[in-house]
C-alpha cells in the first residue's frame, strides 16, 4: 500500500513542479518553516498534522482528480501509519528535511527531482514499517 502511494505522491509531486502557482508552493513553504528549528517532542501532534497536510497539498497541487480521487482511499491507512511513526526514530527531524528538499525542488520547478525525492520520502516510510513493522497491530483503534 505504502510503496503504491509512492508512486501516486512522487507522480503528484512531478504534476506539482509543472502546474502549482508560485502561492501553493510558498504556502507549504510556510507550513513547514515553523518545524525547521527541530521539534522537541512538545509539537509532534502539531508536526504530525502539518506533515499529513504536506502531503495532502501535494497532490492538491498536481492539479490532477484523478490523482486526488485514486489516493483518497490509501490515504486513510497511510495517515495512520504516519501518524504512529512520526514518533519513532527521529523520523519528524528526518521528515522536515525531506519535505524541505521536496519544497526546493518545486520551488525551482525541478519536476524530476521532486519526483525522485517524493518516492525516495514515502519509500522510506515503507522501509520503516517493514523493519518495525510489529507496531501495526491491526485490532488496536487508533490504526
Amino acid at each position: 500500500m505504502i510503496t503504491v502511494m509512492a508512486a501516486l505522491e512522487s507522480m503528484a509531486a512531478r504534476l506539482a513542479a509543472e502546474r502549482a502557482v508560485d502561492a501553493e508552493i510558498a504556502g507549504l513553504r510556510r507550513l513547514m518553516d515553523d518545524f525547521r528549528n527541530g521539534n522537541d517532542g512538545e509539537r509532534l501532534a502539531e508536526y504530525s498534522d502539518a506533515n499529513i497536510a504536506f502531503h495532502q497539498a501535494i497532490i492538491k497541487m498536481s492539479g490532477s482528480a484523478l490523482l486526488a480521487e485514486l489516493t483518497e482511499n490509501l490515504f486513510i491507512h497511510i495517515r495512520a501509519i504516519r501518524k504512529i511513526t512520526i514518533h519513532q526514530d527521529n523520523r519528524a527531524a528526518r521528515s522536515v528535511v525531506d519535505h524541505m528538499r521536496i519544497i526546493e525542488a518545486l520551488e525551482r520547478r525541478d519536476f524530476e527531482l521532486a519526483e525522485r525525492l517524493a518516492r525516495e520520502h514515502t519509500l522510506g516510510l515503507a522501509a520503516h514499517v517493514e523493519q518495525h513493522g510489529d507496531f501495526l497491530d491491526t485490532t488496536r483503534d487508533d490504526v
